[in-house]
């Protein structure tokens, strides 16, 4: 979780995304990951796959000791969405580009700060690869921001029959 520089400690931010998993390897990834609290960067938190809606998934995680948090403006707008999923990722990056610009969402980078640096932070959105996602980009403004190690994590499948 912590990478000693010097005599200071640098905290690590991580981002996972849950496409393809079930929410018991979600939940045993993160505790094998030391996560302490999850930042939802889905603009609309809401999912078809059980377990992943807000008010469920937050219930879950801090019922396995982990904080919940849903930051609402970093996510990727409709448009944006809406180019992803049509394969136009050209278009997706210029729209979450421009929106990564507002005021609002500068501001919400700046709350999140605080949590990044306390440690154990990891951001949540749908996509198993990072690169296609905009919390990827996300991750790179914080880098901005603030001094941390960045991991892209994965659901590990099967884990949770491990626990």
């Amino acid at each position: 979780m912590f990478d000693q520089v010097g005599d200071s400690v640098k905290a690590q931010l991580m981002t996972i995304g849950y496409e393809g998993a079930n929410i018991a390897d979600f939940i045993a990834t993160l505790q094998a990951s030391n996560v302490t609290t999850l930042i939802d960067v889905r603009e609309l938190p809401l999912s078809r796959k059980k377990g992943f809606s807000k008010n469920k998934l937050r219930q879950q995680l801090e019922e396995s000791g982990i904080a919940y948090l849903h930051v609402k403006q970093l996510g990727d707008p409709k448009p944006g969405r809406l180019a992803a999923r049509a394969g136009n990722m050209n278009e997706f990056r210029r729209i979450f580009g421009d929106h990564i610009k507002l005021d609002a969402t500068r501001e919400a980078l700046q709350e999140v700060v605080p949590v990044i640096e306390a440690g154990g932070a990891c951001l949540l959105c749908f996509e198993r690869c990072h690169s296609d996602c905009h919390r990827s980009i996300v991750a790179d403004e914080l880098a901005k921001l603030a001094d941390f190690e960045l991991a892209h994590i994965g659901v590990k499948q099967g884990i949770a029959k491990q626990h």
